[in-house]
Formats: structure tokens, sequence, C-alpha cells
């Protein structure tokens, strides 16, 4: 545990609250409530008191059958003999399901940089190394660089589409080649599909795990954190290969024994609406999005980002000489704006920002991109000019 990295979010929490009045610019969540489906879903938990006793490791019944339809009608993956869902307690226990399931200690987990950071906490708490590989100047992959990173002690690939941090989509003839990898190569395609509804510009979500011949060796993970403004209630699903359906509950059963069943019944309530609830919330959001990329260009000449067609994040790299936490102290003590810094990420070379403008209304994320270019302005620009 010496070894995993200070989860940031924390970290820059307890700045803000020493800093009242600040914007933050910096959890990744969204602004809209879970829709009145799932609170509905709640009243009719509380009238059986069975309810309250320990239910199914892998999930509520009427839940994973909800969630088939879901991944055939809009992944196209079929849920049938070759594969499993378990529903867990969001993304992040799926990915650590995942890696008591396939690894050993000294085993190796390649994970692209920018990467999600508790993602590199999970695989080192394994007693795993996490195998970094760089992505090119867009942060879109390089299948090549991953091919070189594969070795012996290689037992998965970790693609985050659309990106956390970097707000980057994976072309999907890109994600079948590093699906081509892992099936050639005998090893796991873990994809984190949490932010799969935000997508921008008709640019569309791809699920490698409904490729043919992709069962065996994919594992996919989502989450309603975000689509269902769920992330305190902890609820997502994984889907498995068949053969490690018993590998995975052992690890739900030792970690969690089972999402909770008060949760299951708000994601019951939540998925019969499907996902118009979350169009209505994008709708705002990418509102919001486009004007912080039109304020953004107030600061083109010393800062860059990639095109963010995903996610609700902007990555901006800055020429600085300061520390990518350096600078996130200063924005927020200085000019009360919060973002997380780009080092959380595995970014040690540059100083990168991530913007999250997901969480906050309009106005609000107008108000804190403000002060976000006026604090750039006066601690990077006039430095450099």
């Amino acid at each position: 545990m010496a070894a995993v990295q200070m989860p940031i979010i924390p970290i820059i929490g307890d700045l803000i609250k020493a800093n009242p009045g600040t914007i933050s610019l910096a959890q990744g969540v969204v602004y809209y409530p879970p829709p009145a489906a799932a609170i509905d879903q709640i009243q009719l938990f509380m009238s059986n008191l069975n309810n309250h006793r320990y239910g199914p490791v892998e999930g509520l019944p009427d839940l994973i059958s909800l969630i088939k339809d879901k991944l055939h009608h809009e992944n196209g993956i079929t849920s049938d003999l070759s594969n499993r869902i378990i529903v867990t307690a969001g993304a992040n226990m799926a990915f650590l399901n995942a890696m008591f399931a396939v690894t050993d200690p000294g085993d190796e987990v390649i994970l692209p940089t920018p990467y999600y950071f508790n993602q590199e906490m999970a695989i080192r708490m394994v007693s795993c190394t996490p195998v970094l590989v760089k992505s090119d100047d867009q942060f879109q992959l390089s299948p090549d660089a991953v091919l070189a990173a594969i070795t012996p002690r290689t037992r998965a690939i970790v693609t985050v589409s659309p990106n956390n941090p970097a707000g980057v989509v994976y072309p999907a003839a890109i994600l079948e080649t590093i699906n081509r990898l892992c099936l050639e190569h005998g090893i796991y395609h873990i994809c984190d599909e949490a932010y799969e509804y935000f997508t921008y510009d008709q640019i569309r979500h791809f699920s490698p795990a409904s490729l043919t011949d992709a069962h065996n060796h994919t594992i996919s993970m989502y989450s309603l954190s975000k689509a269902y403004g769920f992330a305190s209630w902890r609820i997502g699903y994984m889907v498995i290969p068949e053969h490690l359906y018993l590998p995975v509950l052992k690890a739900q059963d030792t970690n969690l024994i089972c999402a909770s069943a008060i949760a299951q019944y708000a994601a019951i309530g939540a998925l019969g609406f499907g996902r118009s609830y979350t169009a209505v919330g994008l709708s705002k959001i990418s509102e919001t999005r486009m004007i912080l990329l039109e304020e953004l260009k107030a600061v083109s000449k010393f800062c860059s980002f990639p095109q963010p067609d995903g996610a609700f994040y902007f990555l901006l790299k800055i020429d600085t000489p300061l520390s990518s936490i350096t600078l996130a102290t200063k924005l927020i003590e200085e000019y009360k704006v919060a973002v997380i810094p780009g080092n959380a990420f595995g970014l040690d070379q540059g100083c990168y920002l991530r913007v999250s403008y997901g969480s906050l209304e309009p106005e609000t994320a107008i108000e804190g991109i403000h002060r976000l270019i006026k604090g750039l302005m006066a601690i990077c620009y006039n430095k450099l000019v």
C-alpha cells in the first residue's frame, strides 16, 4: 500500500474546504439527480422486510434482466452462456474484481496514459505492475506502442473510452485492433465504458465486447454514477467471460458480499426509464461544453488540449515550468477555482490540468472557467511574456 498514490480527489477537496467560495471544476460528476422512477423504487424496496437481508452476490435477477436488454439493444452485446453479468458497487469495484480474477502478484497490466488514477492504484494494490504506454499527441491509442509493451507477464490491456481524463473517444477501428491483440496474445481486454452516453457531435460509442470472438477475453465495465446521477449510490456492472464467473464471485463476496440492495432497486427504476433520461441532462452539458470551448480560446497561446468528443473533461496542457500540482494549488488559493493536476493521471512530463464541467449549471461553469482563465493568464502567460 505504501507504493499506491494518494487519491487526488480528497486532496483537492481539502484545499477547496480551506478556501471557501471555490468553484470546483474538479470531480467528475453530473449536475442532475437520479430520475424519479429510481426514487419510486425505494418505496417498493422498503415495503418488503426480506429486502433488508443479504442479496445474491451477482445482483438482483430483475436488475440483471434489464441490464441484459440494455446491453443487447444499446451495446450490441448478447448475454448468453459465453458471458455473465455481475452487479457491482460502481465501475471501480468491477475493475478491482477483474484484477483479483485475472492476475497473480508480479503480473503486468498495460495502462495507456493518461490513465484513470483509481485503476493504476488497484493494479498496485494486487501487487502487479502497471505498464504505462504513451498515447499520441492527441491522447489517442497507439496499437504499435501497446504491442511493443506486451511481455510474458502481461495479463490485460485497459482502455477507457470515452476517456477520463482526456475526453477523447477511441475510434472503433483502434479498439478492434486492441481487442484482436488481446485475442492473439491470450490476454484480457478490460474496457471501461462508464461514459458511454457522453459523446458529442455525432460521435458514437463502441463496445469491443460486441465483436465476433470477443466474448472469451473481453471484460466490459459500466456505471450508473454518471448517466443517472447515481454517484453516491455506488451501482455499476461488469460483463465477463463465463470462465471468470466464479473467480469474480469470490472477489465480490469477500470485498462486498453484494451491491447495496436499495441502490439496486433504484437502478431498476433508472434502467426501466432508459437512456432518454440521460439525454435530457446531456443536452445542457453539451451546451456548457460549447460555451467553455469558446472561452478557452482566450488562452490558446499557451494552452492546448485534444479534441474532447466524449465524457465531460478537457485535459489542458499548459506552457509553464510549474508542476501541475503547484499550479492547481495556486488556482485554488489565489483564484478560487479547482481542477485536477495531471500528475494524478500519470502525466509527469509537462503541466496538465483536468477540467470537469459536468457537475455545474452553465452559469456556474462559466464563472468557474472565467476564474481559471484569469488565473492562468496571471500565473502562466504574464510570466512567459
